[in-house]
């Protein structure tokens, strides 16, 4: 996904404080060892690769508090969702499922990693606003519990209505940041929710009308 690479290349070092909503100043983009970036060589003159750390200039954008709420809310709730799919080829005998469930864990990891990043960069630790007041997972520990006995068919209904929750709190979460927020990396990547989770959404609700 666009996002992700956005988010990897562009992590910035620097986010001030977070707790006003207003524009902090602009930070310097860093290359932080992830996805390569190529910096372009002058005419007639190869490229090469930035080293991990090398300063590429200042950012047009101005990061807020909104994206690192983002970015610190959205990486625990990618979390539980690679946990709810890691529970389906045990105990789901649907192949559509189970491809669903692949899907979700191959989009949601990159993001999870370069998000992980982005924070880190800008000195803040990916798991400091996890479990603090505000925060909470969509999915409840009692559902998650029941979700763990279930098994064929009662755990792909169970699987499915829980999902499609935890998906439209996202696309909730991210249509926040592409209200509120500025940095360019964040946007993409709330824009890739709003884009991705909004087609599994549809494709949930079809499936708990027709299973497969």
């Amino acid at each position: 996904m666009p996002g992700q690479v956005i988010a990897m290349i562009m992590a910035i070092s620097a986010v001030g404080g977070c707790a006003g909503a207003e524009p902090e100043r602009a930070a310097p983009l860093v290359a932080d060892g992830g996805a390569p970036v190529i910096i372009p060589g002058g005419p007639g003159e190869a490229g090469r690769t930035a080293a991990p750390g090398e300063n590429l200039g200042e950012s047009e954008a101005r990061v807020t508090a909104a994206d690192v709420r983002f970015a610190e809310d959205m990486i625990p709730h990618h979390r539980q969702a690679l946990e709810m799919a890691g529970l389906v080829p045990s105990r789901s005998s649907s192949p559509v499922l189970r491809g669903l469930a692949e899907r979700i864990t191959a989009a949601q990891r990159p993001e999870i990693a370069a998000m992980t990043s982005w924070l880190r960069a800008a000195g803040r630790s990916p798991d400091g606003h996890a479990g603090q007041e505000g925060h909470e997972d969509v999915v409840t520990l009692e559902q998650m519990n029941r979700l763990r006995t279930a098994r064929g068919a009662a755990f792909d209904t169970l699987f499915l209505t829980l999902m499609i929750a935890h998906h439209e709190a996202a696309v909730t979460m991210a249509g926040r940041q592409l209200r509120e927020g500025a940095d360019r990396a964040m946007l993409a990547t709330a824009k890739d929710v709003v884009s991705g989770q909004g087609i599994e959404i549809a494709r949930m609700r079809r499936l708990l009308t027709s299973p497969a």
